[in-house]
């Protein structure tokens, strides 16, 4: 079978022919307007939910309705089972003598509650990202390209591209690469070639062949 074009929901199919449907291609899952998802990018979840809005919970489950903050992320993420983006609206006003959200208890003040929270932060993660089983991205976290995320980890701030953290709170425990390859990798940006190219090189970017990628940056 050929590769799976991007508006797969399912991309994983096993030698038998069985479907995987705990894998998906996240952009073709979700439908929600605070969510941008750049094409490749999958998770996977071991009992995985039935449509959209069920996704959209699981992941992220405190983007409640009139949130503003997004979560933004690019191509060929790899998301392990159990991650969750924890966004803005799971905070509580903080500058009063309470913290108790009265408002989200009463219907018709529910609406009123956001506008007592700072402003929500986005939630960006690049390309190539690879985030490990049961890990927490926090609001207004910004994951660069290439990084490595373990498991259990907690994120939150910059973390640079090519990247690996680790722990709660999460820290770079190394950089994948050296500076100058990091640089040439994000000129490069083989995530933004067609589909087609990037399985003709597969073996040079799964391979860290940097000479044989940037031969074929020219082509």
């Amino acid at each position: 079978m050929p590769f799976p074009p991007p508006d797969t929901l399912h991309p994983v199919t096993f030698p038998d022919g069985t479907v995987h449907k705990g894998n998906v291609f996240l952009n073709n899952a979700i439908k929600h307007p605070n969510w941008d998802i750049g094409d490749y990018t999958y998770a996977s979840d071991f009992d995985p939910p039935d449509d959209s809005e069920a996704w959209v919970a699981r992941l992220a489950p405190y983007l409640f309705p009139g949130a503003q903050d997004r979560i933004v992320i690019g191509k060929f993420g790899q998301f392990a089972h159990g991650i969750q983006f924890i966004t803005d609206g799971a905070n509580h006003a903080r500058e009063g003598f309470s913290t108790f959200p009265f408002a989200i208890h009463e219907p018709d003040r529910f609406m009123t509650y956001p506008s007592t929270l700072r402003p929500g932060r986005d939630i960006r993660i690049g390309h190539d990202v690879w985030i490990g089983t049961g890990a927490r991205i926090m609001a207004g976290a910004q994951i660069g390209n290439g990084v490595i995320v373990g498991a259990g980890a907690v994120v939150s701030g910059a973390i640079p591209d090519y990247a690996i953290v680790a722990g709660n709170r999460a820290t770079v425990q190394r950089m994948r690469f050296d500076d100058a390859t990091i640089a040439t990798l994000n000129k490069i940006a083989w995530w933004d070639w067609d589909i087609a190219k990037i399985l003709k090189n597969e073996a040079a970017i799964v391979g860290a062949d940097l000479e044989a990628l940037i031969r074929a940056a020219k082509t």
